[in-house]
């Protein structure tokens, strides 16, 4: 277990991703995949209010329903660290005192729950004053219904100057920056991590596993069962993609694990990152991606 900079939030250190859940993973898969993670020691979960308005007939927090339902089964709220998101669903958009404090008692209905772990800004407003959704934030965490607040792609800059204002004004502070990082997509190297080492923030990645591609199911040739695989294929499957996964099937071998489990470890390896974030849709993955694995240096500076 791991405790996040600035809270007092200890971790398991993979954080699993309730984007599926409700959507390529029905009820009963997603409630499997939660009761083998928190048997196995799990107890950070990841979703959003959006989750999964994309898909046909869904309006978003199909996957906060499910979450919530399965922790009141369990009885396991306490045990358990959630995080969710406000500002990207269709019918709760941006960032605007009003809709902050809306959108979080509609995902504590959703949840069950009478509050929040960890609270996202899910995408920056421009169209609000920093300071409005800050206060909001703040109101939110002063009134028990969320511990801690963290955002979710923003620009450096937009993070930085949050940070300011929130420190000037003695507002409740984001703790954490959730972005896209993994071995196949790198920016955020050269532009968040220099802010988040700054301030002492911690990094809790979205696509861990850049969408599967990083499990190790798609090959030259294979043909992948998922709503995701062209888009997969097509970002990854070439000369580079291949080369990473060549040698991550090395190191696995080596290792007697998942693929997955090292492509986590070496997220887990980078500065800044504390939880990164994977999702599973079955028991199989689930089970491919709880293992920790601590890389040693040659390990690493052969991935990277």
């Amino acid at each position: 277990m791991i405790n996040l900079a600035n809270t007092d939030l200890t971790v398991y250190p993979l954080c699993l991703g309730g984007n599926v859940f409700g959507y390529s993973a029905d009820k009963q898969n997603s409630e499997a995949v939660l009761s083998f993670y928190a048997d196995n020691g799990g107890n950070f979960i990841d979703t959003a209010d959006m989750y999964s308005q994309w898909a046909p007939g869904h309006i978003g927090g199909e996957s906060e329903t499910i979450i919530g339902d399965w922790m009141a089964k369990r009885g396991n709220r306490q045990k358990m660290i959630i995080a969710t998101k406000v500002s990207k669903l269709d019918t709760r958009p941006g960032l605007k005192a009003a809709n902050i404090k809306a959108a979080c008692d509609e995902s504590l209905k959703r949840l069950k729950s009478d509050y929040i772990d960890l609270y996202y800004a899910h995408q920056d407003d421009l169209d609000t004053p920093i300071e409005e959704s800050l206060g909001a934030f703040d109101e939110l965490i002063k009134a028990g219904k969320v511990r801690y607040i963290a955002a979710s792609n923003f620009t450096p800059e937009r993070l930085q100057e949050s940070l300011n204002i929130s420190k000037a004004n003695g507002l409740s502070s984001y703790i954490a920056s959730q972005d896209q990082y993994n071995l196949m997509e790198r920016e955020y190297e050269s532009t968040l991590r220099d802010v988040l080492e700054k301030n002492n923030l911690s990094q809790i990645p979205f696509y861990g596993l850049a969408r599967g591609f990083l499990t190790g199911k798609y090959r030259p040739g294979a043909s992948v069962e998922s709503v995701r695989a062209t888009g997969v294929s097509n970002a990854y499957g070439n000369e580079r993609g291949w080369m990473m996964l060549e040698k991550l099937d090395q190191i696995a071998k080596e290792r007697k694990t998942s693929i997955a489990s090292i492509s986590l470890a070496w997220l887990r390896a980078q500065r800044t990152v504390a939880a990164p974030i994977a999702s599973a849709t079955k028991l199989e993955q689930i089970k491919e991606i709880m293992p920790i694995v601590e890389l040693n240096k040659e390990e690493l500076a052969l991935l990277s």
